[in-house]
């Protein structure tokens, strides 16, 4: 006789849960008949969370700008507490949202990826990309490649404890087909420093 091995029971904290309901009302009504989308409006309602240098439970957040004209950066979220050396792994972070809402400061996505650097004690590097229907594709997967490259060439701008040779793509929705245009990309063309060795949709 085997017993069944119980199920880990996984949830969204309730904030988060709330603001992507709410999120998800005003992204409908933001939807244009034609395809385009009414970015007045969304922002209105698309609350953002600041950068917090201050370790706020156990996280602490910068954003750096990779290219201010085409409005390309990513938020670093860094545990302020870590266990053995010290060292920890990188995770490049793609928020969904259909390609064409949010961003890593969005109300719903900041204490998500607050989460993952707490709970996996990682540090998460989550990326700010060019939208549709604004921006046509690839444009999505040029600036995510991009952000790769940026790292592998000024690894300064992530703590010291970051473990370049264990980077994690990962994303949610949209975002997971970003990570995985981004892995296959980087696989060619090859970085020098980040090592890509996963892949989490």
């Amino acid at each position: 006789m085997t017993s069944e091995i119980p199920k880990p029971k996984l949830s969204l904290p309730l904030r988060t849960r709330v603001a992507l309901f709410f999120s998800s009302a005003v992204t409908n009504f933001s939807r244009r008949s034609d395809g385009t989308v009414n970015r007045g409006f969304k922002k209105l309602l698309d609350y953002k969370s600041r950068p917090k240098t201050k370790s706020v439970k156990g996280v602490s957040t910068k954003d750096v700008t990779v290219d201010a004209n085409r409005d390309l950066w990513f938020r670093v979220f860094t545990p302020t507490a870590s266990s053995g050396d010290g060292v920890v792994p990188v995770v490049i972070f793609f928020h969904g949202g259909g390609f064409a809402f949010y961003s890593p400061d969005s109300y719903g996505y900041d204490p998500v990826c607050q989460r993952f650097c707490r709970q996996i004690n990682a540090i998460v590097v989550s990326v700010n990309y060019r939208r549709p229907p604004e921006y046509r594709f690839p444009s999505q997967y040029d600036d995510g490649e991009d952000v790769l490259k940026f790292l592998d060439e000024n690894p300064a701008v992530l703590p010291k404890k970051a473990d370049f040779s264990k980077c994690f793509l990962a994303g949610d929705s949209a975002g997971g087909n970003l990570a995985h245009q981004v892995a296959v990309r980087v696989a060619k063309s090859g970085l020098r420093k980040v090592r890509v060795v996963g892949f989490v949709p």
